[in-house]
């Protein structure tokens, strides 16, 4: 297997559970909702507003019913900020493109346990080549689809719409799913940031930080709005005060 360098503009992803307080949630803004036409400003934006992580979604037209891009544009929102780059692959056989990314700066490589055979090597492969390896799943697959790769995993993605377009209403049927991954990964004792991504937003971002979710991925909520500081502010704020039972 090839192994990639890091370069020197790629950010290391520190993982929220060992690096941080256990309450802290981090906001990673979804480039799938920013203006494409002038996108290396809008990650410039986001990321003066208080963005922790940039969050890019790779999608096919095969697994899921959308295109959108590849790594030559990964490696464009790479020059544009030093955020970790949050790469989040919607494409069947991912295995063929894993160095391709890496290459192209991405920090943290998810690929979905659907459109995956062989998972725990994809995991390890990722490990292999110096990035954070992540599974996602999408909403009516079960979270036992990762109990046995748990270990060679640094994130789980939880799907709270079915991926493949932006702007979806939140699927509230994951909560439960969600909160059983936390007992998990608590039990497991290992830094294994537990992410979810979908309709998030005002009323949607507290419920899935009292769930166990500590990284929260935001499309519209953050580009749809004229103020991305005080989008990112108040998604961070409702989540906390939801970990911590406050109104």
């Amino acid at each position: 297997m090839t192994t990639v360098r890091r370069s020197a503009t790629t950010s290391s992803v520190p993982p929220t559970t060992h690096s941080r307080s256990q309450d802290h949630v981090s906001v990673a803004p979804s480039i799938l909702s920013a203006d494409f036409g002038r996108l290396a400003d809008e990650v410039r934006a986001v990321t003066a507003a208080g963005a922790d992580w940039i969050h890019v979604d790779v999608m096919d037209g095969h697994f899921v019913p959308n295109i959108t891009i590849g790594p030559a544009l990964v490696r464009a929102v790479r020059a544009a900020t030093t955020l970790p780059l949050d790469v989040h692959l919607m494409i069947s056989d991912p295995d063929k493109y894993l160095d391709d990314f890496a290459a192209a700066g991405a920090d943290v490589l998810s690929v979905h346990v659907e459109a995956t055979l062989h998972l725990h090597r994809t995991l390890q492969h990722i490990q292999h080549i110096g990035k954070r390896a992540g599974v996602a799943v999408n909403p009516a697959t079960s979270e036992e689809a990762v109990r046995y790769v748990l270990g060679v995993a640094d994130l789980i993605l939880v799907m709270s719409v079915n991926p493949g377009f932006g702007g979806q209403a939140f699927i509230a049927e994951v909560l439960p799913k969600v909160r059983t991954l936390r007992s998990m990964i608590d039990r497991s004792g290992r830094a294994v940031d537990l992410e979810i991504d979908g309709g998030i937003a005002a009323g949607t971002a507290g419920p899935a930080a009292a769930a166990g979710a500590r990284v929260l991925v935001a499309g519209n909520a953050v580009f749809s709005r004229p103020d991305y500081k005080l989008a990112i502010d108040d998604l961070r704020r409702e989540a906390s005060h939801a970990i911590v039972g406050e109104p």
